[in-house]
């Protein structure tokens, strides 16, 4: 009989625990290239993804669906459901919330590829690193909570279109216009862009050679948040050269219009199991899109620590 993980339930694995699941199987060998590439279908009112996997005597498979004109009516834009099978019998152990098992998930694998760029810089910042983070959302949110869970943090700054009143996770809001916004970047530890938007929202010249700076907004080979200029100073770790050349604007455009080696590309595997060497004067660029695999660890995970309980 399938249990049922809700929003909380998946929610309770907690950033840590999420974070060590992508590494350990990364670690034991799993490889992000042989993933199954996820499928998008247009929809009327939007787009379905199908994102199916096979790990570790598990296989799963997310269902999500991106509806734009949900924002004027109330809804969330992004809506998923996760099936757990158990490898050997095909059987659906788990069901689980997707959308928050997505914002689990995503800022796991970014903060899993730079954490120890991440303890490195924590160990020269005795008061915290400075965060700044281009959107407010739950992936905002996210990112800021899960780097918080590994390192300190001495500040996180917010910056969206408008600005607003500081979200409880942030310590300051602007506006992407407001001029403090470029000095903010120069002295920032940790960049996060987690938007919708279609084009650069950092100036990547204001960026420190020491910075993070993790991408996570966009997973359409046509759209950016980063642009070709930071792109081509900095070391690119992706989670799989195949899956960012085929849906990571970041890296696409980068590569077709700013001269961006493909070959340069540094996968997480290659970080983790071959000691690939990410120098410390160059910008460290996390560019994610989101992969099956991901969903299917964390989901793992998060079965086996409360679903055999309900």
């Amino acid at each position: 009989m399938s249990v049922l993980l809700d929003a909380g339930d998946v929610l309770a694995l907690g950033p840590v625990a999420a974070v060590a699941a992508i590494r350990d199987a990364l670690a034991a060998g799993l490889d992000p290239d042989a993933d199954v590439p996820r499928a998008v279908l247009p929809l009327a009112a939007g787009q379905g993804l199908l994102m199916p996997s096979e790990y570790g005597g598990w296989f799963g498979v997310k269902v999500a669906t991106v509806a734009p004109g949900n924002a004027g009516r109330g809804l969330p834009r992004i809506n998923a459901t996760y099936l757990l099978h158990d490898s050997e019998t095909l059987t659906c152990s788990a069901i689980l919330d997707g959308v928050a098992l997505t914002t689990l998930r995503t800022p796991a694998v970014a903060v899993a590829a730079c954490l120890d760029r991440l303890r490195t810089l924590a160990g020269f910042s005795p008061g915290g690193l400075r965060l700044v983070v281009f959107g407010a959302g739950p992936q905002g949110e996210g990112h800021v909570t899960t780097i918080r869970a590994h390192v300190p943090v001495a500040e996180a700054v917010v910056v969206t279109r408008r600005g607003g009143a500081a979200p409880a996770w942030a310590d300051r809001h602007l506006a992407a216009g407001d001029p403090e916004v470029a000095g903010r970047v120069r002295g920032a530890d940790v960049l996060v862009t987690a938007t919708s938007a279609r084009e650069p929202v950092v100036q990547g010249r204001l960026v420190r050679d020491s910075a993070v700076v993790l991408a996570v907004g966009s997973h359409e080979p046509s759209v950016r948040e980063l642009d070709g200029a930071l792109m081509a100073r900095a070391t690119v770790v992706v989670e799989s050269r195949v899956a960012a050349l085929r849906e990571a604007g970041d890296v696409v455009l980068a590569v077709k219009e700013e001269g961006l080696d493909p070959d340069s590309l540094v996968t997480m595997a290659e970080l983790l199991t071959s000691g690939a060497v990410v120098p410390a004067g160059r910008p460290l660029v996390v560019k994610t899109t989101g992969m099956a695999w991901e969903d299917l660890v964390v989901a793992a995970a998060a079965y086996r620590q409360g679903g055999r309980k309900a």
